[in-house]
């Protein structure tokens, strides 16, 4: 891991730009920035907004990234992928402490706690970057105040990629302003795909066998009690949804609340 902090020269803004006040690089294919915070901009813990950079034609290049603070943080975090030949992120991972980034301040999505009805137990269930959103909703109050236990898994390829969530999940306990809420709420379950790790295989596989439960000492899924949100590739989702739909859970929205949401907006370049 690669933690950037010297400041980079000034260059000239533009009226949306932002400043970036950190960038850690976890591996050859993920990273996480830091921005200063627009002060006209309010969000929902789980939402996302649209940021980028000035692209070869001069204009700027946008995609919907999530914020992974939380809603009360001074700073924006997010966490991206780097794609070598992706219009935006072939020039993002590049970026340097004191570069601006451009960010629209209009945050939409539908990974928020308003999205779903109440419930006892919330899941936060995320592949690869698809973390990110819930790397702004576990560090929020309002969710160990909602629920009385929250369940969030990772999954990714290679150990090594869960370094950002497993940092994140292993610092909360000890957090000044949230340590105390998360006390015995919090269970962060890791997975990987390809690389031999403790916890082995798709999170879809791991819930329909049951092991997923079994593993953390927790009753199944029950449309009754829990309330879940996903987040990762459209396999991901679409495979899950199947699952939860099968075992009686119904989607929400902003608009109509339901027992699960999912995030249709996807950085893939």
């Amino acid at each position: 891991m690669n933690v950037q902090t010297e400041q980079a020269p000034a260059t000239e803004r533009h009226p949306d730009a932002q400043t970036i006040t950190k960038v850690t690089h976890y591996t050859d294919r993920l990273f996480s920035f830091r921005v200063t915070r627009p002060q006209s901009l309010r969000f929902r813990s789980g939402e996302f907004v649209m940021i980028g950079l000035i692209g070869d034609n001069g204009k700027p290049l946008l995609r919907a990234y999530s914020i992974a603070s939380p809603s009360w943080d001074e700073e924006l975090e997010f966490y991206s992928i780097k794609v070598p030949d992706g219009p935006l992120t072939s020039k993002l991972q590049n970026i340097k402490v004191g570069d601006d980034i451009i960010l629209k301040t209009k945050p939409v999505g539908t990974l928020v706690t308003d999205a779903l009805i109440p419930g006892k137990r919330l899941f936060m269930l995320s592949t690869g970057t698809g973390f990110a959103p819930f790397a702004s909703l576990t560090r929020d109050p309002e969710v160990y105040e909602k629920f009385d236990e929250v369940i969030v898994t990772h999954t990714c390829r290679d150990v090594a990629e869960l370094d950002y969530s497993k940092q994140l999940a292993e610092s909360l306990p000890d957090d000044p302003l949230i340590g105390e809420l998360v006390g015995g709420k919090l269970h962060y379950y890791p997975t990987t795909t390809r690389e031999t790790s403790d916890n082995m295989g798709r999170i879809t596989t791991l819930i329909e066998s049951g092991k997923l439960f079994e593993d953390l000492g927790i009753e199944t899924l029950n449309p009754e009690t829990d309330r879940v949100m996903l987040c990762g590739s459209m396999d991901f989702n679409t495979d899950l949804r199947k699952i939860l739909e099968d075992r009686g859970f119904e989607e929400g929205a902003n608009s109509k609340p339901a027992t699960f949401v999912l995030e249709k907006a996807f950085v893939g370049e």
